[in-house]
């Protein structure tokens, strides 16, 4: 009796503003064949997933897809926020022969992801520990400030995307008062992004120059994290620390509002690049300061994912977890 072969395979991609990066999903949630394309270089999303299908032999296969991509994906015309492509997932669908496709949101996959982690994917900051099936949330300071949660029911993992990272910020101490008046200047309305992001880091930085009086109020969020942690600049530190505190803050805020045992995690791509600082810093201090609440949270972990390719790990996790129900 000759064994029938499975002709199906699983192709993931994170496709972000810059970078796209695609691979094939095992059902063991591996990824292998990750390739890394530069999107400028192409004209569309077709031609980059053409290409790899065409590299890696998978013409004449049935394919399964996922795609995560840092943009709304509710409806079927896809219009990317920082790259100049636009496409209809039906039409793509039809274009690369795909029987399944499942296009998602940066930080579903993100969100996703998480429950895949091993310990050496992330760093635990601060005491606590997860309960499991509980709800987790995760928080990503980056270019804006992305904001995801997951539930369990019945054996599988349910992502509730939102916009949390534009609810309103909410100034703590003197400081941050000051902060808010300063950024009422330039917006009507002061969101968390407005401070937790690379821009975020830029603005708490030009605010607390003018509070002290300084001139130079210009400087990049990679040269205040440098300047920061060379002790070149006592602004810059300070910077940091607020960002620290803030970000505390607002990571507590989530854990009240869904009662996030199974953690709260930091993504993105600025935190990991000073964790140690992070770590010392006030961030755990200010997730746990709740008033009459502070013990709800003090025995919610929080962590920082340091996994390299969140998205498709997340974007397996989806795709694989869609196969199984569909069985």
């Amino acid at each position: 009796m000759v064994t029938p072969v499975d002709n199906t395979v699983n192709i993931v991609a994170d496709i972000g503003g810059t970078n796209l990066r695609i691979g094939i999903a095992e059902e063991t949630g591996e990824t292998r064949a990750l390739t890394v394309y530069q999107c400028a270089q192409y004209v569309g999303l077709a031609e980059v997933v053409s290409d790899f299908i065409e590299k890696e032999s998978l013409q004449g296969k049935t394919i399964n897809a996922c795609f995560a991509i840092a943009c709304p994906v509710e409806q079927d015309l896809i219009t990317m926020t920082n790259l100049p492509w636009q496409f209809s997932k039906s039409e793509i669908m039809e274009t690369l022969g795909l029987a399944k496709l499942l296009m998602i949101n940066d930080f579903t996959a993100i969100a996703h992801a998480i429950p895949m982690l091993g310990e050496g994917q992330k760093v635990q900051v601060g005491n606590g520990e997860p309960v499991h099936g509980k709800p987790i949330s995760v928080c990503g300071p980056g270019t804006g400030l992305g904001v995801g949660h997951l539930v369990h029911e019945k054996d599988k993992w349910i992502s509730l995307s939102c916009e949390g990272g534009h609810v309103d910020f909410a100034p703590i101490d003197e400081t941050e008062i000051e902060i808010l008046k300063h950024l009422l200047h330039k917006y009507a309305h002061v969101s968390y992004e407005q401070l937790l992001s690379g821009m975020g880091l830029e603005q708490i930085y030009q605010a607390l120059a003018t509070i002290d009086g300084k001139a130079e109020t210009d400087l990049a969020a990679k040269d205040i994290t440098a300047k920061a942690f060379d002790g070149e600049c006592s602004t810059c530190r300070k910077t940091v620390e607020t960002f620290c505190r803030v970000l505390g803050s607002f990571a507590g805020n989530l854990a009240l509002t869904l009662g996030s045992f199974g953690g709260v995690y930091i993504a993105g791509g600025i935190v990991p690049r000073f964790i140690e600082f992070f770590q010392d810093s006030e961030f755990r201090k200010r997730f746990e300061e709740k008033g009459r609440l502070s013990g709800f949270n003090q025995n919610i972990p929080t962590y920082v994912i340091t996994e390299s390719q969140p998205g498709i790990l997340g974007a397996s996790a989806y795709l694989l977890q869609h196969n199984k129900e569909a069985l």
